[in-house]
């Protein structure tokens, strides 16, 4: 099974937005009432993609700082124990690959 990471998710999501920008800018010459209203449509959903795009990176990279800070501050507290899960996780990693 794939796996999907965020990421991938937002390399995605971009690039649906990109070719949508893309059809909207090939079909600009088009005249039309019902090509007008749908690009109008198409325009605002772009803009708001893009919006939510950015506000997701946003709160993704502060999680993603929060995370390493906890993680820095809890080994700065419990050295030993990191120490103990590193090495833990190490040995189990070692085992499995061993395995093969």
């Amino acid at each position: 099974m794939k796996e999907v990471t965020a990421d991938k998710l937002m390399a995605d999501l971009q690039a649906v937005v990109d070719d949508a920008e893309e059809l909207l800018r090939a079909t600009a010459g088009h005249a039309g009432e019902k090509v007008a209203a749908a690009r109008a449509r198409a325009e605002e959903s772009v803009r708001a993609a893009r919006k939510r795009i950015g506000e997701l990176e946003e709160d993704l990279i502060a999680r993603t700082k929060e995370i390493a800070d906890n993680a820095d501050t809890y080994v700065r507290e419990n050295p030993w124990q990191a120490v103990g899960i590193a090495a833990a996780a190490g040995l189990l990693l070692g085992l499995l690959m061993s395995r093969r």
